[in-house]
């Protein structure tokens, strides 16, 4: 497998130097510079003691997990070269939300060492154009399943999804774009495996997205991850653990001011190291095959150029409890089902970004304590975000 590798990445090294040599002469680059900060507050309507809005189990948001309390989420500095030829991003971010989109990565090749300037890194990743229709990419660069992403700025709700949080997050590893025309492009690649910097086995995983536009204002996404996840063995040789996700994601501008979003996702994973209560610890051998998967509505509108109200439901099936949505008892698979509703306005010259939010989420089986640490099956958050971007 490594010698089929190495070859394919020296036929594809001579083909983008011939490509590039029969380009004309390319105009100069330019750099740029961009970056946000978050800070938010959010109440908890059950106070439960602890301020936590996770569940007595964890996992119900991967990323705004503390309520009364104010916190930072995100520091991010992107530094970008775009040129005719190449297209260069150094994407670092610092902060819980950081650590927390970096979940898979390890701490320090150094041994003993409890943290690592690895975290910081989001995105760092190179893009050669062969041809005005064709590009390469390698290196650390953020998934392209789903409707949402890490970055609070883009997205119009401030808490994420359960779909998102589900992940995957991140690839480090090589893909190749196919622009057929401004309206379809196709994208595949090779990577070392899901949400995780360095690979665990001997196998790569495969990613790929058909890009498809049937009409001005409506985008469609069709996008795949397979990949296998398990340890090798003591022997040197992989378990079999294998994960696969299939994920549309459309959005249509119906006018200037109304946009509707659909995001749907079915994934399955067979043996080896299945995820269990905490996504962040190290997970737990298994040979049953599990399946889960959900679908997320948007609605966004813009009352003016300043102000705007975006509605988004999501509902996520965990009942084989393959994936980080659990019951309170860490261990029984639930079903999920979120209200959000988010406002944003703008202001300071549009360098600010103001996102009050409510969120419901309700649970099939027990999943929260309230006030008198007696467990429920809902919780509802009421809050404010504060983003400011450059």
């Amino acid at each position: 497998m490594r010698k089929q590798i190495l070859l394919g990445f020296s036929l594809l090294a001579s083909f983008v130097v011939r490509a590039q040599d029969s380009t004309t002469t390319a105009t100069p680059g330019k750099f740029t510079f961009s970056g946000y900060m978050d800070t938010y507050y959010f109440g908890n309507f059950n106070s439960p003691p602890d301020q936590l809005n996770i569940g007595a189990a964890g996992g119900a948001r991967a990323f705004d997990q503390r309520a009364g309390q104010f916190g930072v989420g995100l520091v991010q500095g992107k530094a970008t070269y775009t040129s005719d030829k190449v297209d260069a991003v150094f994407d670092l971010t610092w902060g819980s939300f950081a650590d927390l989109g970096n979940y898979g990565n390890v701490f320090s090749l150094n041994s003993g060492a409890a943290t690592s300037t690895a975290l910081a890194i989001k995105q760092a990743y190179i893009t050669l154009k062969a041809s005005p229709k064709l590009s390469f990419t390698a290196g650390q660069f953020g998934t392209h399943i789903g409707y949402e992403v890490i970055d609070a700025p883009v997205n119009y709700n401030y808490s994420l999804s359960n779909l998102f949080n589900n992940g995957p997050f991140y690839h480090i590893g090589l893909k190749a774009q196919y622009a057929f025309s401004d309206r379809v492009y196709l994208m595949a690649g090779i990577v070392n495996n899901v949400d995780r910097v360095y690979d665990n086995n001997h196998a790569k995983g495969f990613i790929a997205q058909l890009f498809v536009s049937p009409a001005k204002g409506w985008n469609v996404y069709l996008n795949t991850a397979i990949s296998n996840e398990a340890d090798k063995k003591a022997n040197g040789k992989d378990s079999t653990g294998m994960y696969a996700i299939y994920d549309l994601t459309t959005t249509y501008q119906i006018t200037d001011k109304f946009m509707l979003g659909l995001n749907a996702v079915t994934g399955w994973q067979t043996g080896g190291y299945q995820q269990g209560a905490n996504p962040y610890a190290t997970a737990t051998y298994t040979t049953k095959s599990t399946n889960w998967g959900g679908v997320a509505g948007y609605a966004n509108y813009a009352f003016t150029g300043k102000f705007g109200m975006g509605v988004r439901y999501d509902y996520f099936d965990n009942s084989g409890a393959a994936r980080a949505l659990l019951a309170a008892d860490g261990i029984s698979g639930v079903t999920v089902k979120s209200l959000t509703i988010t406002g944003n306005i703008t202001v300071a010259d549009g360098h600010v970004l103001l996102k009050p939010e409510f969120r419901m989420d309700s649970y099939n089986k027990d999943k929260f304590y309230d006030s008198n640490s007696v467990l429920k099956k809902s919780q509802a958050t009421l809050g404010m975000a504060a983003i400011f971007k450059f």
